[in-house]
């Protein structure tokens, strides 16, 4: 797809009547309108002879529409007083033509800022906002600019809690920074998933990957755990799952960007994972087929995840910048920071668990 550039949308009717010249103050009269009553009278103290001044009675005022009045110097208010609902209807417009002409930006990884700003993230937001009711702490911990990796666990049997936590750093992050999730290469076999997790800035999770988006001071999600933890069953929630071989640990190094550890409450409860259907699972190609009290035997309803109360905290950052190039070799190093990193989250997590008053409130 060719680099495409954003073309402002004009809008003729503000233009004109920014161009509009201010009107003149006077008695505006109309073609029926009867005239004015003039009425002769004498200036108090006049002395015969002196000349008569002449003396109109004021025109009655036409009746305002209702609205803040204008003061001397001020601009007068457009007409309609529908502006901000014209500007998203413009903002709308100007948003479709870009997307059937073409006129917009992507990156080499198939990330479409705009269509995740304007579509993607409206369509979870009420998810997060009213569903889940997420709940964000710590967001401060998270760098203004510059590149960092935000580790969280994983759980939930769907990858919900990756998609909260995505709506988590943009609406509640001072600078409105945009995450780039780590995903399996299963969500990229998927049709439709696949196109959806490019344009939502979602890349393979594979080192290369990662260390470009960190060079270039991206923030980038990974959860370490994997299907471990997103498929581990209902009776092992919250307990973290093995961190991999500390590949994560390896890229933030060679890349010289701070590790957040990201602590979610919240997910274990949506899909509560009783069972495993191997064989089913096998024959589908999926690392795991759940089964949970209502899955799959309320059909699709037993799909809609319960609503529980979620808490998303993100801990101090570790600084990595202080260790030498080689340091991303060092297996023993990796592992002490890794395991620095997943003891973090799971005491956080421990901690948000006996803070929290029920599942569901």
């Amino acid at each position: 797809m060719a680099d495409a550039k954003v073309i402002p949308f004009d809008d003729d009717r503000s233009r004109a009547g920014a161009q509009r010249p201010p009107r003149r103050r006077g008695t505006v009269r109309r073609k029926n309108d009867p005239a004015a009553v003039r009425e002769v009278t004498a200036m108090p103290g006049r002395q015969d002879g002196e000349p008569q001044v002449e003396r109109a009675e004021p025109e009655p005022s036409r009746q305002e529409a209702p609205g803040p009045r204008v003061g001397a110097g001020a601009e007068p208010e457009p007409r309609g007083g529908g502006g901000g609902l014209e500007r998203r209807i413009a903002g709308g417009l100007a948003f479709l033509r870009r997307r059937l002409t073409g006129e917009y930006e992507v990156d080499d990884f198939g990330y479409d800022e705009e269509l995740t700003d304007q579509v993607l993230m409206s369509l979870v937001r009420p998810l997060y906002e009213r569903y889940f009711r997420v709940e964000v702490k710590g967001i401060e911990n998270i760098p203004s600019e510059g590149g960092a990796l935000i580790v969280a666990n994983h759980s939930g049997t769907l990858p919900l809690d990756g998609l909260m936590m995505q709506v988590a750093v943009h609406d509640n992050h001072p600078a409105g920074r945009h995450l780039r999730l780590l995903a399996a290469d299963l969500v990229f076999m998927l049709p439709v998933v696949n196109e959806l997790a490019r344009k939502a800035g979602h890349t393979l999770a594979c080192a290369e990957d990662a260390e470009r988006l960190l060079e270039r001071g991206e923030l980038v999600g990974v959860m370490p755990e994997g299907f471990k933890g997103i498929g581990k069953p209902f009776s092992e929630r919250y307990k973290l799952q093995r961190f991999g071989r500390g590949g994560f640990v390896s890229t933030a190094l060679r890349a010289g960007t701070p590790i957040v550890p990201c602590s979610i409450v919240g997910a274990e409860e949506i899909y509560p994972m009783i069972g495993n259907a191997k064989t089913l699972a096998r024959v589908l190609g999926f690392p795991y087929f759940p089964i949970t009290p209502t899955f799959p035997w309320l059909g699709p309803l037993g799909a809609l995840p319960l609503p529980t109360k979620w808490t998303i905290q993100f801990g101090e950052p570790i600084p990595t910048d202080g260790y030498p190039p080689e340091a991303a070799e060092d297996p023993m190093l990796m592992f002490n920071l890794t395991d620095q990193v997943r003891e973090q989250i799971q005491h956080t997590l421990y901690k948000l668990l006996v803070q929290r008053r029920s599942v569901f409130f």
